[in-house]
């Protein structure tokens, strides 16, 4: 209890195609998130993703940022 370990740290980063809720539509959050990369990385992309796609778009368009 208390302790941090690197089998711990692992668990906090799935994939998001294994996600429960990965299907669902992505959370406001998201959406303005994912608006303001896109719009920085001069992309458009669907109003229509889910959880899982939103998240994996933000991952590679915060990659790109850098």
């Amino acid at each position: 209890m208390g302790a941090t370990g690197d089998a711990q740290d692992s668990t906090l980063e799935k994939d998001p195609s294994d996600w429960v809720s990965g299907d669902e539509p992505m959370t406001g959050a998201q959406k303005s998130y994912l608006d303001t990369l896109a719009k920085q990385a001069g992309e458009e992309l669907p109003a229509d993703l889910t959880k899982a796609q939103a998240s994996e778009h933000i991952e590679r368009l915060k990659g790109s940022s850098n």
